[in-house]
Protein backbone atom coordinates (compact mmCIF):
# COMPACT_ATOMS: atom_id res chain seq x y z
CA UNK A 1 0.00 0.00 0.00
CA UNK A 2 1.39 3.36 -0.98
CA UNK A 3 0.21 6.84 -1.79
CA UNK A 4 1.30 8.83 -4.83
CA UNK A 5 3.41 11.91 -4.20
CA UNK A 6 0.87 13.72 -6.44
CA UNK A 7 -1.86 13.09 -3.85
CA UNK A 8 0.35 14.15 -0.96
CA UNK A 9 0.28 17.58 0.66
CA UNK A 10 2.50 19.86 -1.47
CA UNK A 11 4.70 20.63 1.55
CA UNK A 12 5.79 16.95 1.62
CA UNK A 13 6.61 16.57 -2.08
CA UNK A 14 10.23 15.66 -2.63
CA UNK A 15 10.69 14.78 1.05
CA UNK A 16 13.03 12.00 2.13
CA UNK A 17 15.23 12.07 -0.98
CA UNK A 18 18.45 13.14 0.72
CA UNK A 19 20.32 12.42 3.92
CA UNK A 20 19.40 14.68 6.83
CA UNK A 21 16.52 16.27 8.74
CA UNK A 22 13.31 17.85 7.45
CA UNK A 23 10.81 19.49 9.81
CA UNK A 24 7.27 20.80 9.36
CA UNK A 25 5.07 22.72 11.83
CA UNK A 26 1.29 22.22 11.78
CA UNK A 27 -0.42 25.51 10.94
CA UNK A 28 -4.17 25.59 10.23
CA UNK A 29 -4.13 21.78 9.84
CA UNK A 30 -1.41 21.98 7.16
CA UNK A 31 2.31 21.11 7.33
CA UNK A 32 4.53 24.18 6.87
CA UNK A 33 8.29 23.62 6.31
CA UNK A 34 10.59 24.88 9.07
CA UNK A 35 13.79 26.45 7.69
CA UNK A 36 17.04 24.69 8.52
CA UNK A 37 18.20 27.68 10.57
CA UNK A 38 15.28 27.07 12.97
CA UNK A 39 15.77 23.30 13.37
CA UNK A 40 15.77 22.45 17.06
CA UNK A 41 13.59 25.44 17.99
CA UNK A 42 10.26 24.13 19.26
CA UNK A 43 7.32 26.05 20.73
CA UNK A 44 5.13 24.65 23.49
CA UNK A 45 1.89 25.50 21.73
CA UNK A 46 2.75 23.79 18.44
CA UNK A 47 2.90 20.34 16.84
CA UNK A 48 5.70 19.31 14.50
CA UNK A 49 6.61 16.50 12.10
CA UNK A 50 10.27 15.51 11.91
CA UNK A 51 11.63 13.28 9.13
CA UNK A 52 15.10 11.77 9.56
CA UNK A 53 16.49 10.36 6.32
CA UNK A 54 19.60 8.17 6.42
CA UNK A 55 21.45 7.32 3.22
CA UNK A 56 22.50 3.64 3.17
CA UNK A 57 25.56 2.16 1.49
CA UNK A 58 23.44 0.40 -1.14
CA UNK A 59 22.10 3.75 -2.37
CA UNK A 60 18.67 3.48 -0.74
CA UNK A 61 17.27 5.51 2.16
CA UNK A 62 15.99 4.64 5.63
CA UNK A 63 13.32 6.89 7.13
CA UNK A 64 12.27 7.60 10.70
CA UNK A 65 9.26 9.87 11.25
CA UNK A 66 8.46 11.63 14.53
CA UNK A 67 5.60 13.92 15.45
CA UNK A 68 6.33 16.19 18.40
CA UNK A 69 3.51 17.62 20.52
CA UNK A 70 4.09 20.66 22.73
CA UNK A 71 2.39 20.60 26.13
CA UNK A 72 0.08 23.46 25.06
CA UNK A 73 -0.75 22.19 21.58
CA UNK A 74 -4.42 21.70 20.71
CA UNK A 75 -5.95 18.23 20.39
CA UNK A 76 -6.85 19.03 16.77
CA UNK A 77 -3.24 19.90 15.93
CA UNK A 78 -2.00 16.72 17.61
CA UNK A 79 -4.51 14.61 15.66
CA UNK A 80 -3.53 16.31 12.39
CA UNK A 81 0.16 15.58 13.01
CA UNK A 82 -0.63 11.91 13.76
CA UNK A 83 -2.58 11.47 10.49
CA UNK A 84 -0.06 13.35 8.34
CA UNK A 85 2.78 11.10 9.54
CA UNK A 86 0.82 8.10 8.22
CA UNK A 87 0.40 9.80 4.83
CA UNK A 88 4.07 10.78 4.67
CA UNK A 89 5.15 7.25 5.55
CA UNK A 90 2.87 5.77 2.87
CA UNK A 91 4.33 8.14 0.25
CA UNK A 92 7.86 7.06 1.24
CA UNK A 93 7.04 3.38 0.76
CA UNK A 94 5.45 2.47 4.09
CA UNK A 95 8.69 1.30 5.73
CA UNK A 96 9.36 4.02 8.30
CA UNK A 97 8.89 3.64 12.02
CA UNK A 98 6.72 6.48 13.36
CA UNK A 99 7.23 7.87 16.85
CA UNK A 100 4.86 9.97 18.93
CA UNK A 101 6.88 12.49 20.95
CA UNK A 102 5.37 14.51 23.79
CA UNK A 103 7.15 17.47 25.33
CA UNK A 104 9.39 16.41 28.20
CA UNK A 105 9.05 12.72 27.31
CA UNK A 106 10.92 12.52 24.02
CA UNK A 107 12.61 9.34 22.81
CA UNK A 108 16.39 8.96 22.84
CA UNK A 109 16.31 8.75 19.05
CA UNK A 110 14.68 12.17 18.59
CA UNK A 111 16.91 13.85 21.16
CA UNK A 112 19.98 12.53 19.34
CA UNK A 113 19.09 14.71 16.33
CA UNK A 114 19.34 17.96 18.29
CA UNK A 115 22.54 18.53 20.21
CA UNK A 116 22.94 19.16 22.98
CA UNK A 117 19.22 19.16 23.85
CA UNK A 118 15.66 20.32 23.15
CA UNK A 119 14.45 23.30 25.20
CA UNK A 120 10.94 24.31 24.03
CA UNK A 121 9.96 27.99 24.26
CA UNK A 122 6.58 29.52 25.13
CA UNK A 123 4.36 30.32 22.17
CA UNK A 124 2.40 28.65 19.42
CA UNK A 125 0.21 29.14 16.37
CA UNK A 126 -3.19 27.72 17.36
CA UNK A 127 -2.83 28.17 21.11
CA UNK A 128 -3.26 31.92 20.95
CA UNK A 129 0.27 32.54 22.24
CA UNK A 130 2.73 34.73 20.41
CA UNK A 131 6.21 33.54 19.60
CA UNK A 132 8.61 35.57 21.70
CA UNK A 133 12.19 35.89 20.61
CA UNK A 134 14.72 34.86 23.26
CA UNK A 135 16.44 38.25 23.47
CA UNK A 136 13.08 40.02 23.99
CA UNK A 137 12.20 38.00 27.07
CA UNK A 138 12.75 39.39 30.55
CA UNK A 139 15.14 36.90 32.08
CA UNK A 140 13.49 34.73 34.70
CA UNK A 141 15.45 32.45 37.04
CA UNK A 142 14.78 28.85 36.00
CA UNK A 143 15.85 25.47 37.37
CA UNK A 144 16.32 22.51 35.03
CA UNK A 145 17.08 18.84 35.69
CA UNK A 146 19.38 17.05 33.22
CA UNK A 147 19.34 13.27 32.80
CA UNK A 148 21.13 10.96 30.39
CA UNK A 149 24.62 9.78 29.42
CA UNK A 150 24.06 9.34 25.68
CA UNK A 151 21.60 12.14 25.03
CA UNK A 152 20.22 14.67 27.49
CA UNK A 153 16.66 15.00 28.73
CA UNK A 154 16.27 18.58 29.99
CA UNK A 155 13.14 19.42 31.97
CA UNK A 156 12.23 22.58 33.86
CA UNK A 157 11.32 21.90 37.50
CA UNK A 158 10.06 24.25 40.23
CA UNK A 159 12.71 26.66 41.52
CA UNK A 160 12.79 25.16 45.02
CA UNK A 161 15.16 23.20 47.22
CA UNK A 162 12.70 20.26 47.17
CA UNK A 163 13.42 19.79 43.44
CA UNK A 164 17.09 18.95 44.10
CA UNK A 165 18.40 15.45 44.77
CA UNK A 166 21.67 13.52 44.96
CA UNK A 167 21.15 11.45 41.79
CA UNK A 168 20.70 14.05 39.06
CA UNK A 169 22.37 17.15 37.69
CA UNK A 170 20.60 20.51 37.89
CA UNK A 171 21.16 23.76 36.03
CA UNK A 172 20.13 27.01 37.70
CA UNK A 173 19.87 29.77 35.11
CA UNK A 174 19.92 33.25 36.66
CA UNK A 175 20.22 36.66 34.99
CA UNK A 176 23.98 36.97 35.47
CA UNK A 177 25.20 33.44 36.21
CA UNK A 178 24.52 29.80 35.34
CA UNK A 179 25.14 27.19 38.04
CA UNK A 180 25.61 23.47 37.35
CA UNK A 181 24.79 21.45 40.47
CA UNK A 182 26.28 17.94 40.29
CA UNK A 183 24.45 15.43 42.46
CA UNK A 184 26.87 13.24 44.41
CA UNK A 185 25.53 10.07 42.72
CA UNK A 186 25.78 11.43 39.15
CA UNK A 187 28.45 10.05 36.82
CA UNK A 188 31.14 11.81 34.80
CA UNK A 189 29.36 11.18 31.47
CA UNK A 190 26.20 12.87 32.75
CA UNK A 191 28.21 15.82 34.02
CA UNK A 192 29.89 16.24 30.65
CA UNK A 193 26.54 16.23 28.83
CA UNK A 194 25.09 18.75 31.29
CA UNK A 195 28.06 21.06 30.70
CA UNK A 196 27.13 21.10 26.99
CA UNK A 197 23.62 22.21 28.00
CA UNK A 198 25.08 24.97 30.17
CA UNK A 199 27.06 26.25 27.19
CA UNK A 200 23.95 26.08 25.01
CA UNK A 201 21.94 28.13 27.53
CA UNK A 202 24.76 30.67 27.76
CA UNK A 203 24.96 31.09 23.98
CA UNK A 204 21.20 31.01 23.35
CA UNK A 205 19.73 32.96 26.26
CA UNK A 206 22.66 35.17 27.33
CA UNK A 207 24.33 35.92 23.99
CA UNK A 208 27.45 34.27 25.44
CA UNK A 209 27.77 36.95 28.14
CA UNK A 210 27.41 35.47 31.62
CA UNK A 211 29.42 33.59 34.23
CA UNK A 212 29.33 29.83 34.67
CA UNK A 213 29.93 27.97 37.94
CA UNK A 214 30.00 24.32 39.00
CA UNK A 215 28.67 23.31 42.43
CA UNK A 216 29.48 19.90 43.86
CA UNK A 217 26.88 18.21 46.02
CA UNK A 218 28.23 18.04 49.59
CA UNK A 219 30.46 21.13 49.47
CA UNK A 220 29.37 23.62 52.10
CA UNK A 221 29.63 27.37 52.52
CA UNK A 222 33.46 27.26 52.52
CA UNK A 223 33.20 27.19 48.74
CA UNK A 224 32.27 30.70 47.56
CA UNK A 225 30.31 29.56 44.51
CA UNK A 226 28.50 26.88 46.51
CA UNK A 227 27.61 29.55 49.07
CA UNK A 228 26.26 31.81 46.32
CA UNK A 229 24.23 28.92 44.89
CA UNK A 230 22.66 27.92 48.21
CA UNK A 231 21.93 31.55 49.08
CA UNK A 232 19.49 31.60 46.16
CA UNK A 233 17.59 28.79 47.92
CA UNK A 234 17.55 30.65 51.25
CA UNK A 235 20.73 29.08 52.64
CA UNK A 236 22.31 25.62 52.82
CA UNK A 237 20.46 22.65 54.25
CA UNK A 238 21.16 18.93 53.64
CA UNK A 239 19.13 17.31 50.89
CA UNK A 240 16.95 14.41 52.05
CA UNK A 241 17.79 10.87 51.03
CA UNK A 242 15.28 8.92 48.98
CA UNK A 243 12.56 7.13 50.90
CA UNK A 244 12.53 3.33 50.97
CA UNK A 245 9.67 3.24 48.46
CA UNK A 246 11.60 5.49 46.06
CA UNK A 247 14.81 3.48 46.39
CA UNK A 248 13.12 0.18 45.59
CA UNK A 249 10.73 1.57 43.05
CA UNK A 250 11.09 0.65 39.47
CA UNK A 251 7.73 1.18 37.82
CA UNK A 252 5.44 -1.82 37.99
CA UNK A 253 4.89 -3.18 34.52
CA UNK A 254 1.32 -2.84 33.33
CA UNK A 255 -0.54 -5.85 31.99
CA UNK A 256 0.02 -6.13 28.25
CA UNK A 257 -3.12 -5.66 26.16
CA UNK A 258 -3.61 -6.38 22.47
CA UNK A 259 -6.41 -4.52 20.68
CA UNK A 260 -7.55 -4.84 17.07
CA UNK A 261 -8.77 -1.80 15.12
CA UNK A 262 -12.00 -2.88 13.46
CA UNK A 263 -14.50 -0.57 11.71
CA UNK A 264 -13.53 2.45 13.74
CA UNK A 265 -13.47 0.62 17.09
CA UNK A 266 -10.77 -0.94 19.24
CA UNK A 267 -11.61 -4.53 20.17
CA UNK A 268 -9.61 -6.40 22.87
CA UNK A 269 -7.93 -9.64 21.76
CA UNK A 270 -7.72 -12.33 24.42
CA UNK A 271 -4.59 -14.48 24.56
CA UNK A 272 -2.82 -16.87 26.87
CA UNK A 273 0.54 -16.29 25.22
CA UNK A 274 1.45 -13.24 23.14
CA UNK A 275 2.69 -14.73 19.87
CA UNK A 276 3.28 -13.45 16.35
CA UNK A 277 0.43 -15.47 14.83
CA UNK A 278 -2.12 -13.24 16.64
CA UNK A 279 -1.35 -10.51 14.10
CA UNK A 280 -3.23 -10.70 10.77
CA UNK A 281 -1.76 -8.96 7.75
CA UNK A 282 -5.05 -7.26 6.75
CA UNK A 283 -5.60 -5.58 10.13
CA UNK A 284 -4.11 -2.93 12.43
CA UNK A 285 -3.41 -3.58 16.10
CA UNK A 286 -2.50 -1.66 19.24
CA UNK A 287 -0.14 -3.37 21.66
CA UNK A 288 -0.56 -1.51 24.95
CA UNK A 289 2.33 -2.08 27.36
CA UNK A 290 1.61 0.83 29.68
CA UNK A 291 4.63 3.10 29.30
CA UNK A 292 4.91 2.05 25.63
CA UNK A 293 2.21 1.63 23.03
CA UNK A 294 2.83 0.10 19.60
CA UNK A 295 0.63 0.47 16.53
CA UNK A 296 1.23 -2.46 14.16
CA UNK A 297 -0.12 -2.14 10.61
CA UNK A 298 -0.47 -5.20 8.41
CA UNK A 299 1.04 -5.05 4.93
CA UNK A 300 -2.31 -5.28 3.13
CA UNK A 301 -4.13 -2.64 5.20
CA UNK A 302 -5.46 0.47 3.48
CA UNK A 303 -4.32 4.02 4.10
CA UNK A 304 -7.70 4.69 5.71
CA UNK A 305 -7.24 1.79 8.14
CA UNK A 306 -3.80 3.08 9.12
CA UNK A 307 -5.10 6.61 9.67
CA UNK A 308 -7.95 5.24 11.75
CA UNK A 309 -5.60 3.19 13.94
CA UNK A 310 -3.36 6.24 14.41
CA UNK A 311 -6.34 8.38 15.47
CA UNK A 312 -7.56 5.64 17.82
CA UNK A 313 -4.17 5.51 19.57
CA UNK A 314 -4.16 9.31 19.96
CA UNK A 315 -7.68 9.30 21.44
CA UNK A 316 -6.83 6.46 23.82
CA UNK A 317 -3.83 8.36 25.18
CA UNK A 318 -5.75 11.62 25.49
CA UNK A 319 -8.75 9.97 27.12
CA UNK A 320 -6.60 8.17 29.70
CA UNK A 321 -4.38 11.25 30.27
CA UNK A 322 -1.33 9.12 29.54
CA UNK A 323 0.95 11.96 28.51
CA UNK A 324 4.11 9.99 29.32
CA UNK A 325 3.38 6.94 27.17
CA UNK A 326 5.61 6.48 24.14
CA UNK A 327 3.94 5.41 20.89
CA UNK A 328 5.71 3.70 18.01
CA UNK A 329 3.97 2.83 14.74
CA UNK A 330 5.38 0.29 12.32
CA UNK A 331 4.52 -1.70 9.23
CA UNK A 332 4.56 -5.48 9.09
CA UNK A 333 8.05 -6.64 8.20
CA UNK A 334 9.76 -3.54 9.61
CA UNK A 335 9.23 -4.12 13.33
CA UNK A 336 11.74 -2.83 15.85
CA UNK A 337 13.77 -4.99 18.23
CA UNK A 338 11.83 -3.68 21.24
CA UNK A 339 8.47 -4.52 19.66
CA UNK A 340 9.51 -8.09 18.83
CA UNK A 341 10.85 -8.55 22.36
CA UNK A 342 7.32 -8.14 23.76
CA UNK A 343 6.25 -11.41 22.12
CA UNK A 344 6.93 -14.86 23.51
CA UNK A 345 7.32 -16.16 19.98
CA UNK A 346 8.50 -14.32 16.88
CA UNK A 347 9.80 -15.83 13.62
CA UNK A 348 13.63 -15.72 13.71
CA UNK A 349 15.40 -13.08 11.65
CA UNK A 350 16.69 -14.90 8.53
CA UNK A 351 20.29 -13.65 8.75
CA UNK A 352 20.75 -14.48 12.43
CA UNK A 353 21.25 -17.97 13.82
CA UNK A 354 19.17 -17.73 16.98
CA UNK A 355 18.96 -20.65 19.35
CA UNK A 356 15.93 -21.91 21.24
CA UNK A 357 15.48 -22.56 24.96
CA UNK A 358 18.65 -24.65 24.89
CA UNK A 359 20.63 -21.49 24.11
CA UNK A 360 18.75 -19.54 26.77
CA UNK A 361 19.63 -22.21 29.32
CA UNK A 362 23.31 -21.93 28.47
CA UNK A 363 23.19 -18.16 28.80
CA UNK A 364 21.35 -18.41 32.13
CA UNK A 365 23.93 -20.79 33.51
CA UNK A 366 26.79 -18.63 32.26
CA UNK A 367 25.47 -15.35 33.62
CA UNK A 368 24.53 -16.97 36.93
CA UNK A 369 28.10 -18.23 37.31
CA UNK A 370 29.28 -14.61 36.90
CA UNK A 371 27.09 -13.44 39.77
CA UNK A 372 24.37 -11.85 37.62
CA UNK A 373 20.61 -12.02 38.16
CA UNK A 374 19.08 -14.40 35.60
CA UNK A 375 15.46 -14.04 36.73
CA UNK A 376 13.17 -13.94 33.72
CA UNK A 377 15.74 -15.29 31.26
CA UNK A 378 14.19 -18.75 31.21
CA UNK A 379 10.71 -17.63 30.17
CA UNK A 380 9.26 -21.12 29.91
CA UNK A 381 10.41 -22.21 33.38
CA UNK A 382 8.66 -21.29 36.67
CA UNK A 383 10.41 -18.40 38.38
CA UNK A 384 10.89 -20.49 41.52
CA UNK A 385 13.10 -22.97 39.68
CA UNK A 386 16.83 -22.52 39.30
CA UNK A 387 18.02 -22.59 35.67
CA UNK A 388 19.59 -25.91 34.82
CA UNK A 389 23.34 -25.73 34.28
CA UNK A 390 23.72 -26.87 30.68
CA UNK A 391 27.45 -26.15 30.41
CA UNK A 392 30.60 -26.37 32.43
CA UNK A 393 31.23 -22.72 33.40
CA UNK A 394 35.04 -23.06 33.46
CA UNK A 395 35.71 -21.86 29.92
CA UNK A 396 37.00 -18.50 28.66
CA UNK A 397 34.64 -15.50 28.86
CA UNK A 398 34.99 -12.16 27.07
CA UNK A 399 32.52 -9.28 27.45
CA UNK A 400 32.24 -6.08 25.41
CA UNK A 401 30.18 -2.95 26.12
CA UNK A 402 28.53 -1.50 23.01
CA UNK A 403 29.36 2.15 22.29
CA UNK A 404 27.44 3.38 19.25
CA UNK A 405 28.59 1.21 16.34
CA UNK A 406 31.69 -0.08 18.17
CA UNK A 407 32.38 -2.35 21.13
CA UNK A 408 34.83 -2.01 24.04
CA UNK A 409 36.35 -5.07 25.73
CA UNK A 410 35.84 -5.11 29.51
CA UNK A 411 38.47 -6.19 32.00
CA UNK A 412 37.69 -9.49 33.74
CA UNK A 413 37.03 -7.61 37.00
CA UNK A 414 34.27 -5.61 35.27
CA UNK A 415 32.51 -8.56 33.57
CA UNK A 416 29.85 -8.98 36.27
CA UNK A 417 28.83 -5.31 36.33
CA UNK A 418 26.04 -4.78 33.81
CA UNK A 419 24.27 -1.40 33.69
CA UNK A 420 20.60 -0.99 32.74
CA UNK A 421 21.37 1.81 30.28
CA UNK A 422 23.91 -0.21 28.25
CA UNK A 423 24.08 -3.14 25.83
CA UNK A 424 26.69 -5.90 26.02
CA UNK A 425 28.10 -8.68 23.84
CA UNK A 426 29.70 -11.74 25.39
CA UNK A 427 31.63 -14.65 23.92
CA UNK A 428 32.12 -17.83 25.90
CA UNK A 429 34.46 -20.55 24.60
CA UNK A 430 34.43 -23.97 26.24
CA UNK A 431 35.25 -27.61 25.53
CA UNK A 432 32.29 -29.58 24.22
CA UNK A 433 31.83 -33.32 23.88
CA UNK A 434 34.05 -33.67 20.80
CA UNK A 435 35.23 -30.14 19.93
CA UNK A 436 35.60 -26.61 21.22
CA UNK A 437 32.29 -24.76 21.23
CA UNK A 438 31.52 -21.08 21.27
CA UNK A 439 28.50 -19.18 22.62
CA UNK A 440 28.00 -15.56 21.49
CA UNK A 441 25.22 -13.49 23.01
CA UNK A 442 23.87 -10.03 23.62
CA UNK A 443 22.39 -8.53 26.77
CA UNK A 444 20.17 -5.43 26.68
CA UNK A 445 19.59 -3.23 29.72
CA UNK A 446 15.94 -2.25 30.11
CA UNK A 447 16.90 1.43 29.75
CA UNK A 448 19.22 0.97 26.75
CA UNK A 449 18.54 2.85 23.51
CA UNK A 450 17.18 1.23 20.36
CA UNK A 451 20.20 2.19 18.21
CA UNK A 452 22.65 0.36 20.49
CA UNK A 453 20.40 -2.73 20.63
CA UNK A 454 20.42 -2.91 16.83
CA UNK A 455 24.18 -2.27 16.78
CA UNK A 456 24.76 -5.02 19.37
CA UNK A 457 22.89 -7.59 17.26
CA UNK A 458 24.77 -6.52 14.12
CA UNK A 459 28.18 -6.73 15.84
CA UNK A 460 27.36 -10.09 17.42
CA UNK A 461 26.13 -11.41 14.07
CA UNK A 462 29.45 -10.47 12.48
CA UNK A 463 31.26 -12.35 15.25
CA UNK A 464 29.14 -15.42 14.50
CA UNK A 465 29.93 -15.14 10.79
CA UNK A 466 33.65 -14.77 11.56
CA UNK A 467 33.41 -18.03 13.50
CA UNK A 468 32.03 -19.60 10.30
CA UNK A 469 28.73 -20.37 12.08
CA UNK A 470 30.40 -22.71 14.53
CA UNK A 471 29.02 -20.46 17.26
CA UNK A 472 25.55 -20.35 18.78
CA UNK A 473 23.98 -16.91 19.14
CA UNK A 474 21.30 -15.78 21.58
CA UNK A 475 19.63 -12.45 22.33
CA UNK A 476 18.67 -11.70 25.95
CA UNK A 477 17.22 -8.78 27.86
Amino acid sequence: MSISMKNLDPAFRGAGQKDGLEIWRIENFKPVPVPTSSHGKFYMGDSYIILKTTALKNGSFRHDIHYWLGKDTSQDEAGTAAILTVELDAALGGRAVQYRESQGNETEKLLSYFRPCIMPQPGGVASGFNHVEVNEQEHVTRLYVCRGKHVVHVKEVPFARSSLNHDDIFILDTKSKIFQFNGSNSCIQERGKALEVVQYIKDTFHEGKCEVAAVEDGKLMADAEAGEFWALFGGFAPLPRKTASEETGEETEAAVKLLCFNQGQLEPIGFESLTHDLLETNKCYLLDCGAQMYVWMGRTTSLQQRKGASEAAEKLLTGDSRTKSHVMKMIEGYETVTFKSKFNEWPPTPDLKLSSEDGRGKVAALLKSQGLDVKGLMKSAPVTEEPESYIDCTGHLQVWRVNGNAKTLLASSEQSKFYTGDCYIFQYTYTGEDKEECLIGTWFGNKSVEEERVSAISLASKMVQAAKFQATMVVTH
